[in-house]
């Protein structure tokens, strides 16, 4: 299905989507691994995708929800998600970039409408994601540092800090994240990009706003646990950044490789991040 802008689809989602969800939403921000992300949410078990972006970059599947919009504006990710979720209320939600590929506890073997459904089960609205730098350690070969096969991200080196309002003020259960390459390489990266957590997976209610930096106008969206226990959290495994240094002239020449003594191969499974700590079951066993 297409549609030629987001007010086009907003017009029509409930009569072409699936009822109960949950819908993944893919950002088309160029063509890199836009299959195998496409690929990847459908073996997840969502229930719908959608697709934005410039029209060139659609992929040819079966299925699909294909909406023209500009992805390289500032606001483009919020104005997508926004939306969707204004077009889909009390429906569950992940949203990324093409070249980035969702994890969470078990996922091999269980599916993401059974994850959000225990997820609800616990009066909880919203997953917590890390997201976690792929980049191939052979820039000569993969000179965009996007390679599945050579894959690799960093196992340590992940740190956070107490996230505070804008009056100064300690926002319960919220922390700021950060590691990856846009520590190891925060020189490139503007300080306002830095963070790595995502609440890449939520539901939709009447009122949610996704905001520019990647929160969300509901503050207990934005925490990484309720008050009671601790929760389910995931993971986005993104070549993003590394695309990003190795295409941006102020950055590209001066990067020789992503290579360091903590990088480790990319298994494309869910034991190894649980593992390494970069995600958790919480009570989900």
């Amino acid at each position: 299905m297409q549609y030629s802008s987001l007010s086009q689809f907003a017009g029509q989602a409930r009569q072409k989507l699936t009822p109960k969800g949950p819908y993944a939403i893919v950002l088309l921000e160029d063509d890199v691994e836009v299959s195998s992300t496409i690929s990847h949410v459908q073996d997840l078990g969502f229930a719908d995708i959608i697709v934005a972006g410039n029209p060139e970059l659609h992929p040819d599947h079966d299925g699909l929800h294909c909406i023209a919009h500009d992805m390289h504006s500032t606001q483009a990710c919020a104005e997508v998600v926004n939306t969707v979720i204004a077009a889909c209320p009390d429906v569950w939600l992940h949203y990324c970039y093409n070249a980035e590929y969702l994890y969470f506890p078990f996922c091999e073997t269980r599916t993401v409408k059974e994850m959000v459904a225990f997820n609800t089960e616990e009066r909880r609205y919203s997953i917590l994601t890390f997201v976690v730098d792929l980049y191939s350690n052979d820039l000569g070969q993969f000179p965009n540092a996007v390679s599945r096969e050579t894959a690799h991200l960093d196992k340590s080196g992940y740190y956070a800090l107490a996230r505070k309002s804008e009056d100064g003020h300690l926002l319960e259960r919220q922390l700021d994240f950060f590691g990856g390459l846009r520590w190891r390489f925060e020189e490139h990266v503007p300080w306002q990009r830095r963070r790595i957590d995502r609440v890449s997976l939520f539901r939709a209610v009447p009122g949610l706003t996704l905001r520019d930096d990647h929160t969300f106008s509901i503050e207990e969206y934005n925490t990484y646990a309720c008050a009671w226990h601790h929760n389910i959290t995931a993971t986005l495994c993104s070549f993003r950044t590394a695309k990003a240094l190795m295409t941006n002239p102020g950055s590209m020449y001066a990067i020789p490789h992503f290579w360091w003594n903590n990088s480790q191969k990319f298994e494309w499974n869910s034991s190894q991040l649980l593992e390494l700590g970069l995600m958790e079951p919480g009570q989900w066993f």
